[in-house]
């Protein structure tokens, strides 16, 4: 219960974050993917407080090999680039600099209607069926 309450806070928090900082505004992203024309760095600035808050965060908990919660903390191990990382990348790449849209945002831009983010949802639920019906390792 603690930790789907905690999940609950931390996720709205992020939201409330991307909605803050524009993140949710397609027009903004890709304004930052535009380094050849109108570049707009905000996005990097936004990136970089995420990763200033992230990194320290878990240096300390991977010393401590648990989460505040006292849940197994499971962090990736592979270091392999394979093709189907590339390609995902990839993909996720081609899909945000057509759409400006990412994930994380396009499903709390849900809740705004910004243009274009419900078709982007829809083609991103898509993606992750089609993936489920490919044959895995």
């Amino acid at each position: 219960m603690l930790t789907s309450i905690t999940s609950l806070i931390a996720g709205v928090v992020f939201g409330a974050g991307l909605a803050i900082s524009g993140m949710m505004n397609p027009a903004k992203v890709l304004g930052f993917l535009d380094i050849a024309g109108d570049w707009d760095p905000t996005l990097a600035f936004v990136m970089g407080g995420a990763l200033a808050v992230t990194i320290p965060g878990f240096l300390l908990l991977s010393k401590r090999g648990k989460t505040l919660l006292g849940g197994a903390l499971e962090l990736p191990t592979r270091q392999d680039l394979d093709g189907r990382l590339l390609g995902g990348a990839s993909l996720f790449g081609l899909g945000w600099g057509l759409g400006g849209f990412c994930p994380g945002p396009a499903i709390s831009g849900l809740a705004t209607g910004v243009g274009g983010v419900y078709v982007f949802v829809v083609a991103m639920v898509a993606g992750m069926l089609l993936f489920r019906l490919m044959p895995q390792k």
